[in-house]
């Protein structure tokens, strides 16, 4: 090997070595900073912890405790409102027109529609029968009736207004 060979390997071996000094360098810097950091925290897993550690009572006193104790039955009361379907109206047409219209209006699924020759044999079996079926569901020969209509929301006085107003609104 010429002189001039020996020069250059030994020349690009120290490149090399310094650039792998400078890789082992840089992961063990990136290393440090990254355990540094603060762990990011799941936000569900910090929910739990909270719902964990909150406080199970708390002590109402005096007219102050009265004032926080009716605001919180009133919080709740307001949350369990908004879980019932249409705001829990028991106004039989606002609960036909925005649920059960859809097959009793069209006969889909063998639906009967708003008209005496669909009802007349099930009213026959009396309205209890009708309010039964329409909030546990129901399987018969001409189709298939869904629990509550098939939402799951609706409150079982809400589902007997809707069917009393589909009876009285027979034609």
């Amino acid at each position: 090997m010429r002189n001039y060979d020996l020069e250059f390997l030994k020349h690009f071996s120290m490149v090399i070595g310094f650039l792998m000094l400078v890789t082992v360098g840089l992961i063990v810097g990136a290393t440090i900073i990254h355990h540094q950091l603060p762990p990011e925290i799941d936000p569900a897993v910090a929910q739990r912890t909270e719902r964990r550690i909150a406080p199970v009572g708390a002590v109402y006193a005096g007219s102050t405790g009265a004032a926080a104790q009716a605001a919180a039955s009133a919080a709740a009361a307001a949350a369990a409102a908004s879980q019932v379907a249409y705001g829990g109206t028991l106004d039989g047409a606002v609960i036909y027109n925005n649920l059960c219209t859809g097959c009793h209006t069209s006969g889909a699924g063998g639906a009967p529609t708003l008209d005496h020759s669909h009802w007349d044999a099930r009213l026959a079996k009396g309205t209890d029968t009708l309010h039964k079926h329409a909030i546990e569901g129901f399987t018969g020969e001409a189709g298939l009736m869904p629990a509550k209509g098939g939402n799951p929301a609706l409150t079982d006085e809400q589902v007997v207004a809707a069917v009393d107003w589909m009876l009285d609104n027979l034609k």
